[in-house]
């Protein structure tokens, strides 16, 4: 029989203080049930010999201490997994929110995971393509990778991420793929752009989606990546799938975070933010990856709003360390049309020479994507010096490569939201921007790939 406390001792905002418990255990759940019958979860935040402290999972308004009884549930927070959540919308406490039935589940799964053996770790290296240039080209994504988004506040990271949802998928394999959507502490409106956008299209029938939006309690917020990623665990590793894992915005998971330490007095660390930020974050990014011999895996694209912009704040500082590199997007490009603005001279995937070359893409790919990194950039420098100097102090190369870089934002870069294009289609388009350059200053690719594939209408040195 479950032991049952009336020794609520005092409530103070989402947490609330009980006296003289036995046996309760850190991250326990827990009800509290009322005189008319209303029952409010929460969960063990502190013990401290016979006193336990409990977060509250809604707002602590209108509970009355006096007649109010608490019980211990023994377990953690758990998720109800099936195959039948392909298809569904959760909350963030993995309630349904589609109105369709309640899930009958194949198992419970603790929603904090359970350690993996690091040996057990295979290395990412299968491509993943999500028709997108700037990422496939440039800054490849490989599976069982994390590789974040960091957008700015009002820059389309909420397109970008349904563009991915949509098109992502592993090329040469005929290995099911599913897609996990973690929406974190957004608005209504966001939410409804992203499950419409989801219907619309069919995604909604390979994607499983936990929505938790701004008004939603903090303590909520917390545990919605790790909702999803357990949802994720699941399908990867007990049904054998390729579980592509997006988050967005884990700044406002951080930022619950700051509101439930500060709740609890802790000190803050930089900015604010407790100083385990860097421990929690990793405790959900590092869910991502292979097992070996295991079929499934699971790639994470956690996607994060720099506040003002700023990629030294603690939140983009942090995930940058435990990450696998960054797909920035660009203010100055967005204002200038290109959609999406994806920034990629600053972008980096640290895994992308695994996924790409011979038997995986194409075996031209690396030699192409240093020659458009190096070609981008130097057009960049000479359209800088053109607006210090004109026009006229630039070298007709350099006029060129300024050409190069107009021609590469416009077409490579820019490509809209609804276009998905093969790892073909944009190593084709390389080859027609980099044939804007006389051959003679292509000196990063191998001379067979250019008598392959370079087109002879270019301008020939």
């Amino acid at each position: 029989m479950m032991k049952e406390y009336r020794t609520i001792r005092e409530v103070v905002g989402p947490l609330m203080l009980v006296d003289q418990v036995q046996g309760v255990k850190y991250n326990e759940l827990v009800e509290i049930e009322q005189a008319d019958g209303e029952i409010r979860a929460g969960k063990v935040l502190e013990i401290n010999g016979d006193k336990a402290l409990v977060q509250l999972f809604e707002s602590s308004q209108g509970l009355k201490i006096s007649d109010s009884k608490v019980r211990f549930l023994g377990h953690s927070i758990e998720l109800a997994v099936s195959p039948d959540i392909l298809g569904r919308v959760f909350d963030g406490m993995g309630r349904p929110k589609d109105d369709g039935p309640a899930i009958i589940p194949e198992k419970w799964m603790d929603i904090n995971g359970t350690p993996l053996n690091p040996a057990a770790r295979d290395y990412p290296s299968e491509f993943i393509q999500t028709g997108i240039s700037a990422i496939d080209g440039l800054n490849t994504l490989v599976r069982g990778q994390k590789l974040p988004v960091f957008s700015g506040s009002g820059l389309p990271h909420a397109q970008l991420a349904a563009q991915i949802a949509r098109q992502a998928k592993v090329l040469g394999t005929d290995s099911k793929f599913a897609v996990v959507f973690a929406a974190i502490g957004i608005t209504f409106e966001e939410a409804d752009f992203f499950i419409s956008d989801f219907r619309r299209t069919g995604a909604i029938d390979r994607a499983v989606m936990f929505m938790n939006l701004a008004n939603d309690p903090a303590i909520e917020r917390i545990s919605t990546p790790r909702m999803a990623l357990t949802a994720a665990e699941y399908l990867a590793y007990e049904l054998g799938m390729h579980v592509l894992v997006i988050m967005t915005d884990i700044t406002n998971y951080a930022e619950a975070l700051r509101e439930v330490s500060a709740a609890r007095k802790e000190v803050p660390g930089r900015r604010g933010y407790p100083g385990y930020l860097y421990t929690d974050l990793a405790t959900m990014y590092e869910r991502a990856g292979r097992i070996k011999g295991k079929e499934g895996s699971i790639t994470q694209i956690p996607i994060l709003s720099m506040p003002e912009d700023d990629k030294t704040h603690p939140i983009p500082d942090l995930t940058g360390y435990i990450t696998e590199g960054q797909i920035i997007l660009s203010r100055t490009l967005y204002q200038r049309g290109i959609t999406p603005p994806i920034d990629v001279l600053p972008s980096l995937s640290r895994l992308k020479d695994k996924g790409i070359g011979r038997g995986k893409t194409r075996e031209d790919h690396a030699d192409t994507m240093n020659q458009l990194f190096a070609a981008y950039s130097r057009g960049k420098s000479a359209k800088e010096l053109a607006v210090i100097l004109g026009d006229a102090a630039l070298s007709d190369t350099d006029k060129l490569y300024a050409k190069f870089s107009d021609a590469f934002e416009a077409e490579y870069v820019s490509q809209g939201y609804q276009t998905n294009r093969t790892i073909e289609e944009t190593l084709e388009l390389g080859w027609k921007l980099l044939s804007i350059l006389p051959r003679s200053e292509l000196k990063r690719i191998r001379d067979e790939y250019l008598d392959r594939y370079l087109p002879t209408s270019g301008e020939e040195a």
